[in-house]
């Protein structure tokens, strides 16, 4: 760089500086606090996260919240599904354990016999 350039990110950080100084000095001084009471000393205190900048913010949590989670939303979708199942695997395990045919096999018992 040669004695008589200019970096240009140095010019827009000097522009950038003025323009916020401006905008400072525009702006109406800050009144003072007749009770002495400071609510954003009393918001930061209790705990509570800082708001979020979403004016829509409010109005839009009613969607995820209570009836309307995704679970919530979700667990309706098929009801008798549960029971469906329980009672297909009974069924299942009741016919392979108790309704177990050996009569019509198609093992080596029966090679004389002609198949009934």
């Amino acid at each position: 760089m040669s004695a008589g350039s200019v970096d240009p990110e140095e010019v827009t950080l000097f522009k950038s500086s003025c323009r916020e100084t401006l905008l400072n000095r525009m702006a109406p001084p800050p009144r003072p606090n007749l009770t002495g009471f400071d609510v954003r000393k009393f918001v930061q205190s209790s705990g509570m996260p800082a708001p979020s900048k979403d004016p829509w913010a409010r109005a839009e949590e009613w969607r995820y919240t209570g009836p309307f989670t995704r679970f919530s939303r979700f667990k309706g979708a098929f009801p008798g599904l549960g029971i469906a199942t329980v009672a297909f695997a009974a069924y299942c395990g009741y016919e392979y354990f108790f309704l177990n045919d050996s009569h019509h096999g198609h093992g080596e018992e029966h090679k004389g016999e002609a198949h009934h």
